[in-house]
């Protein structure tokens, strides 16, 4: 029983070290490999609008890659990264953030819920947030709708570690269905009175995937409402702790149990009996 009980512990004892050890390396498996994220793309104003981004970073290398559909053809496409660096929780926005009920959710609308521009996606020059409105430096849908874009930027330390708190926005719907933005659609842009809502007016969202797990808000909302998530540990690392726990106890049980058929148990005899 001695030999037994002492197995037992001596195994039990280096799990948390194995774990510690395991989510370790996880983590920086993690860190090291998971530098590209996807994000799908949703429709919003009941545009019709979807696609895909990749957002890929090798230091502070950051290549944007977008392939996205049912855009206005041949209309230039104002896009952006929206959201926080600070650590705070934006959000795509969805038909509900309307709030005078005009029946087009704008910009300023649903920057209640995705932020302010951080990057602005243009096709050359600066994408500082300043341009997010220099239409002439954007891409440019062809004639069925669909856009491509891919632009390698360099980012500053604070989007490095805050990539998955963004988001991407494209801009631009056509309301009443003429494939051009016109005053008559939606009326003046609460942006620029120069450009027509429909040019400024949000056509589809996406969120980085994992982000509600991966990201860790740090105080309150910095455009709006909301209330920030509690922080959480990245599933992959979470799983993977998971994973290695039960492989260590899995590991220690099986141990024990062969040092329990390796100790003999030695059979009480009485004298002169068998």
């Amino acid at each position: 029983m001695t030999v037994k009980r002492t197995g037992r512990l001596a195994v039990l004892a280096a799990v948390p070290a194995v774990v510690s050890l395991t989510l370790g390396l996880s983590g920086t498996a993690l860190a090291e490999s998971g530098k590209a994220y996807q994000i799908d793309l949703a429709q919003l104003n009941a545009s019709g609008s979807s696609g895909t981004v990749m957002l890929s970073l090798k230091g502070r290398q950051l290549t944007v890659q977008i392939e996205s559909r049912g855009m206005v053809p041949g209309q230039p496409s104002a896009q952006h990264l929206h959201g926080s660096t600070k650590g705070h929780d934006f959000h795509c926005p969805d038909a509900t953030d309307d709030t005078d009920g005009d029946g087009v959710l704008s910009n300023t609308e649903a920057t209640h819920d995705y932020g302010d521009i951080n990057i602005s996606l243009t096709t050359s020059g600066d994408t500082e947030a300043t341009s997010g409105l220099a239409v002439e430096r954007m891409p440019v849908a062809d004639k069925q709708g669909r856009l491509s874009y891919k632009r390698t930027i360099t980012v500053g330390q604070d989007v490095v570690d805050h990539i998955k708190d963004l988001h991407v926005v494209q801009h631009g719907i056509d309301r009443n269905k003429n494939d051009k933005y016109d005053f008559e659609g939606a009326g003046k842009s609460e942006l620029d009175p120069k450009l027509p809502q429909e040019a400024t007016a949000p056509t589809n969202c996406g969120e980085v995937k994992g982000a509600a797990v991966g990201s860790i808000p740090v105080g309150g909302i910095e455009t709006g409402g909301g209330s920030p998530q509690r922080a959480a540990v990245p599933a992959t690392v979470r799983d993977s702790a998971a994973i290695a726990v039960l492989a260590v106890v899995a590991g220690a049980v099986a141990v024990t149990r062969r040092r329990a058929t390796a100790v003999p148990v030695r059979k009480e005899t009485t004298r002169g009996g068998a």
